[in-house]
């Protein structure tokens, strides 16, 4: 995969200043914020920085959490897993695999078949529906 890197300039003319914070600087919108808590229709989640096919809508789920909630990526090589020690927890950050995006955490309380939860910023996503 073709990896996006552009300054931090390009960024900000890319990005809205809320996806800039959250994309770039690993911010989290407010819960029940996001346009995409409550979406259930058809289609596919992409990075909205980079276009990424990152969640089927298929794995969508409602977990309660106020930010859309999905059991899996599209494949296990659209998202990146890393470690974050920030605000004095220990979890698991999502990223975007072509740019580094921050999209949000991945916690182990999800359902089945994977048993996790992708718990992902909507501003960090671009919806398309399928056709």
């Amino acid at each position: 995969m073709d990896q996006l890197n552009l300054s931090e300039a390009e960024w900000k003319q890319r990005l809205t200043p809320e996806q800039y914070h959250v994309l770039r600087e690993a911010g989290t919108e407010r819960p029940y914020a996001g346009k995409y808590n409550d979406n259930k229709a058809d289609g596919i989640y992409h990075c909205a920085a980079c276009a990424l096919e990152l969640f089927d809508s298929a794995d969508k789920y409602d977990s309660g959490s106020g930010w859309p909630s999905f059991s899996q990526p599209i494949s296990p090589e659209t998202v990146t897993d890393h470690r974050d020690t920030s605000h004095g927890m220990t979890r698991i950050e999502s990223r975007c695999a072509r740019c580094d995006s921050h999209l949000g955490h991945v916690f182990p309380d999800g359902p089945p078949p994977t048993g996790l939860r992708y718990c992902m910023n909507s501003v960090s996503l671009d919806f398309r529906a399928r056709k």
